[in-house]
């Protein structure tokens, strides 16, 4: 099972539904007080003596650091506490923690604009060994106000000198996004509650939250099946997709892929294609393309078989008459990796699509671009997969790469939305979504993989799955985490880059290592 990757939103519905079944607040906030104790006693290595600097919100974020305070107390640290609204200020279990904590002699300092100057140099001289971050919590939105901005740089400031350790989330860090706004803070270690915030997730959101913990607090299994969250992470059970070796099988039993690509100049793709088919377990890969690069295509690599089309260099609407007799005998197309972009190109996908009774499909590159470009292309068939990088994405839905970058979530929606597909939107980060079903984050950054053909390897990978028989979301989930994991593999061997798109295919079948398949052939 996927670990779930709720919205700030969908984690205050997890809170909110246990405390309906009878589990107080201040138990909650009690056990994440502990969990937040003993991840900073790691990061530490111990608490007696410590010095620590404790920083509590207005929010929920403030009472679990009032409750961290007394917990540290009475681990022998030595506590100081600010806060930054009146104790009066605080209901419910957050108000009772303060009690608590003023109790056992924890006094805490109201800061504000006023006097932020003063302890910024107070606390600086104090020269703590951990500075906690319980300013804002995961429900933060939009910007920082210009006094939360300047507490966010008083605790980076401290950060040469301080273990700066966040509770939930950094401050200023939406945890939706996984981005600043427009700054926050950078936190050596952060402690989240019950699950991964999606944002929190994310590749770029580790520069702020450092190594991520995440730290049960008590939500009842049930009240997370009843109230699913809408992402999920791909982690190594995602290779329990694989299919199986079977027991008697041959290469037809793996299936049969068909890349549909090349042309002058643009040779290169479609032979990464089905190298990236072949190296993720398919039996058998044949590139389908103009017959004038039938016998370039095929002679640098001896395992692929071409299927040569009309006359020439370049795609014509016609061929369609001489590929479609064909098509029976192919489990899965890859249609795009340097289909180019002539009118012809253009001719031969409207024609292909309106075709009735299609193989599972894989759309890339060239065929991505005329899908944006072409008002006259045919409904996708249910099930086809889409690749694209954001500038593709972008081009789909009319916007830029930066707004698809900026909120990539909201971009696959808007992309299945706009095609039905199941989409698979690359880059650090990558995506994977299907109509009516979670968005599933594979959170791997591996810069091996920013190489030209690295998506034509990818394409090919899922159209193998696929030509193995796994329905299209699965290929796709799969797909993106060998793919992913092949790059990581690539990374640790060429830390300063260097390697190329048919080192990522090469680097599959070790991807799949590890894996326990399933018993489909």
């Amino acid at each position: 099972m996927h670990a779930p990757l709720p919205s700030p939103d969908e984690m205050a519905r997890w809170d909110k539904a246990s405390v309906s079944l009878g589990i107080k607040p201040e138990i909650l906030m009690e056990n994440a007080s502990r969990e937040a104790l003993r991840v900073l006693a790691e990061g530490l290595g111990g608490l007696a003596g410590r010095r620590v600097l404790l920083l509590a919100g207005p929010g929920n974020n403030g009472g679990d650091v009032f409750a961290l305070a007394r917990h540290l107390l009475c681990a022998g640290a030595v506590v100081r506490l600010a806060q930054t609204k009146p104790r009066a200020g605080y209901k419910g279990e957050s108000a009772y923690n303060l009690r608590l904590a003023a109790k056992l002699g924890v006094n805490g300092e109201l800061v504000t604009e006023r006097n932020l100057s003063r302890l910024e140099l107070e606390w600086t001289t104090w020269r703590p060994d951990a500075v906690v971050d319980g300013l804002l919590g995961t429900g933060f939105s939009g910007s920082l106000s210009s006094f939360f901005l300047r507490l966010v740089q008083v605790v980076n400031a401290l950060r040469a000198s301080s273990f700066i350790f966040a509770v939930d989330v950094p401050s200023g860090l939406d945890a939706r996004t996984g981005r600043p706004a427009p700054e926050a803070v950078r936190a050596h270690a952060t402690a989240t509650f019950e699950a991964a915030k999606f944002g929190l997730a994310l590749p770029w959101a580790a520069a702020f939250t450092g190594r991520l913990y995440v730290r049960a607090i008590g939500i009842p299994p049930q009240v997370k099946d009843e109230h699913p969250a809408s992402a999920a992470l791909l982690g190594p059970e995602t290779l329990g997709l694989l299919p199986g070796p079977g027991g008697e099988g041959h290469k037809g039993t793996y299936g049969h892929l068909l890349v549909l690509g090349g042309s002058y100049n643009l040779t290169g793709a479609p032979v990464l294609a089905s190298l990236g088919g072949l190296r993720s377990g398919c039996g058998l890969s044949t590139i389908g393309c103009p017959s004038g690069l039938s016998y370039h295509l095929k002679s640098g690599m001896p395992e692929l078989m071409t299927l040569p089309l009309g006359k020439g260099n370049e795609w014509n609407g016609h061929f369609m008459a001489e590929l479609g007799p064909h098509l029976g005998r192919f489990q899965a197309l890859v249609v795009g990796p340097g289909l180019g972009r002539t009118d012809g190109a253009r001719d031969f996908l409207r024609r292909l699509l309106a075709e009735e009774m299609l193989p599972p499909l894989v759309l890339d590159a060239d065929a991505l671009y005329w899908l944006a470009q072409d008002t006259e292309l045919p409904r996708l068939p249910e099930g086809t997969v889409l690749t694209p990088h954001p500038l593709e994405a972008g081009r789909i839905l009319g916007t830029g790469a930066g707004e698809v970058q900026d909120d990539r979530r909201s971009a696959v929606h808007a992309l299945i939305e706009r095609t039905g597909a199941v989409v698979i939107l690359k880059g650090a980060g990558t995506l994977v979504a299907a109509p009516g079903s979670p968005v599933h984050l594979c959170s791997v950054d591996a810069p091996a993989l920013s190489v030209g053909g690295s998506g034509d390897v990818l394409a090919g990978c899922v159209g193998a799955l696929l030509a193995r028989g796994l329905p299209p979301l699965d290929a796709a989930r799969l797909g993106a985490y060998l793919h992913a994991q092949a790059g990581l593999l690539l990374s640790n061997e060429f830390p300063a880059r260097g390697c190329t798109a048919t080192e990522i295919a090469a680097a599959l079948p070790r991807a799949m290592q590890g894996a326990s398949p399933c018993a489909r052939p």
